[in-house]
């Protein structure tokens, strides 16, 4: 009883600060309670506890660490924009203009403040700050 009552005591801070550790150390808590239930001496209970722990600890908390870095592989939203063509609507230059960008038009400027693109022409989407796309 007393290794279940540990793994909720162990869960509550994994909700509260979410650092999986907290769940790891939870998931050893009822590994104990299973070999409690099982018979197993305190000395077992306890070494079930500490084993169950680490493992988890050094297995999984890489792994998390390593999704945790990746970069979504689906861009949405602004981020999806980056990186397209678009077609110079109005004249584009270093103070504004307009491009038409994914079937919509957009306010638009240029990343070199000495550029300038006329009508017609295409267009890369450099970034993207607030309603404004930096092209080039």
């Amino acid at each position: 009883m007393w290794w279940l009552i540990a793994a909720a005591a162990l869960g509550i801070p994994l909700v509260i600060t979410a650092m999986p550790e907290f769940g790891m150390l939870s998931a050893g808590a009822v590994a104990g309670a299973v070999t409690a239930g099982l018979g197993g001496g305190v000395i077992l209970q306890v070494l079930v506890f500490a084993v169950v722990s680490c493992a988890l600890i050094v297995v999984v908390r890489p792994i998390a660490a390593r999704h945790r870095a990746q970069q979504p592989q689906l861009a949405t939203g602004v981020d999806a924009l980056k990186g397209k063509q678009a077609v110079v609507v109005e004249r584009v230059d270093g103070s504004g203009g307009r491009i038409k960008l994914g079937g919509e038009i957009w306010s638009a400027r240029t990343l070199d403040s000495d550029a300038a693109y006329e009508p017609g022409r295409q267009v890369d989407v450099v970034d993207i700050e607030g309603a404004t796309a930096i092209v080039m």
